[in-house]
């Protein structure tokens, strides 16, 4: 996987954002040339989509869907288990061709209107003093 999208940039895990971001090469045939890919807090990531993958088709981000969202996260959560969002945003050929130049300190990528994918949830145990 890493092979055929390779990361052409990243915008690396903080407190602040509450996310992580990467571009990445696109090799797939009919897709763009570039992908970004954001996963963190679900609600940040959330609140960046205006869109949803259902079934592997794009759908408006609609009230009723944020509300399933929002009781699948506090279900996740009540587990005791960390949660996290994930999106996806096929960048236009037109406007970032192959060889652009992404910029992570003064971004001149889009961090909005993009594609909710889905949550993962993972058990989190309590780290043993050290």
């Amino acid at each position: 996987m890493r092979e055929k999208y390779s990361k052409v940039v990243e915008i690396p895990f903080n407190s602040t954002n509450k996310y992580q971001l990467s571009i990445h090469e696109n090799n797939t045939a009919g897709e763009s040339n570039h992908l970004l890919v954001m996963k963190g807090a679900p609600e940040r990531i959330l609140d960046s989509c205006s869109t949803i993958l259902l079934q592997g088709k794009e759908h408006p981000l609609d009230d009723e869907i944020k509300e399933s969202f929002q009781k699948a996260y506090e279900a996740l959560g009540g587990l005791g288990e960390r949660v996290l969002g994930f999106c996806h945003f096929q960048l236009p050929d037109d406007q970032f061709p192959e060889g652009f130049d992404f910029d992570c300190e003064d971004v001149n990528f889009p961090t909005e209107n993009l594609c909710f994918v889905g949550l993962m949830s993972m058990i989190d145990p309590p780290r043993a003093a050290v």
